[in-house]
């Protein structure tokens, strides 16, 4: 059986389907769960989230030392500060697919300098919740084919 996707979430995702709608939409996290559990198909999905970095840096290592074949991260508001999650991911061998549900070059400018980008295999934004089931899809035809 192929090895596990890792999809984490950080601070303020469980809030799905409640904060700010107009820009972040009506679906839920676990909504959002159920999603990545399908696009993947059989492949097991280990889905987290959580507001502390501390707890999505040892969900990185824990995926590098299960030997996972993909980390999907839409590491919120850490994106543009967290220097110890791009480190971690850094040590990750397989195929890193970070995640935004908004295009976050047409936000506030505080928005635009992504540290995740500069080791992630692929970037996906703007495509609303759904861009989830477009990066489990994706990390997994990357990671049979070999195409990352």
């Amino acid at each position: 059986m192929p090895q596990a996707i890792h999809v984490l979430n950080g601070p303020n995702l469980n809030r799905l389907g409640t904060r700010e709608p107009e820009v972040y939409g009506a679906t839920t996290l676990t909504e959002v769960e159920a999603m990545c559990r399908e696009a993947a198909g059989a492949r097991e999905v280990v889905f987290r989230q959580s507001n502390a970095e501390h707890q999505i840096i040892d969900w990185i290592h824990q995926a590098i030392d299960a030997g996972a074949a993909a980390i999907v991260i839409n590491p919120a508001g850490l994106t543009f500060t967290s220097v110890p999650i791009m480190d971690a991911l850094k040590m990750f061998p397989g195929v890193v697919i970070e995640l935004h549900i908004t295009n976050i070059h047409r936000r506030d400018a505080v928005y635009h300098n992504s540290l995740m980008s500069k080791v992630a295999t692929a970037v996906i934004a703007g495509l609303g919740p759904q861009g989830y089931r477009t990066a489990v899809e994706a990390a997994c035809r990357m990671t049979d084919t070999g195409d990352a």
